[in-house]
């Protein structure tokens, strides 16, 4: 049931994210990789998606995933863990647990999508208002 193709991506791309990398992201992602965030909005399109990224990256520039476990069944990655940052701003930290599912189509990511209850980082946003 594991391959470790997949898996090994999934990490790379987390190691991206990690370091606060928008231009690694974004190269391994495939030309019509497609981000889809905890609400169901998508992303797509490179150049909006190192945009996004970046603009993440300024609004909580220590964000992070830790990846607890990570399954793959083919081309589909699960992940769990937590995603922590501090918000700019506000200076207030959040953790909060997540999972993630990524589709790898020959080593890149076609697909990146966050499960989360990202309520504490939405009111730390609605109290800068």
């Amino acid at each position: 049931m594991e391959s470790a193709g997949p898996i090994t991506t999934l990490h790379d791309f987390i190691r991206c994210i990690n370091a606060h990398d928008p231009k690694g992201i974004v190269l391994l992602c495939t030309t019509d990789h497609i981000f889809i965030d905890s609400l169901g909005s998508q992303v797509s399109g490179r150049e909006f998606l190192q945009q996004a990224w970046a603009g993440y990256f300024s609004l909580f520039p220590d964000y992070r995933i830790d990846i607890d476990a990570a399954v793959s069944q083919n081309a589909v990655v699960l992940a769990c863990g937590f995603a922590s940052a501090t918000h700019a701003p506000s200076k207030k930290w959040w953790r909060i647990p997540a999972a993630w599912r990524a589709v790898v189509r020959d080593g890149q990511l076609a697909e990146w999508q966050v499960y989360a209850d990202n309520k504490p980082v939405y009111e730390l946003l609605l109290e800068q208002g």
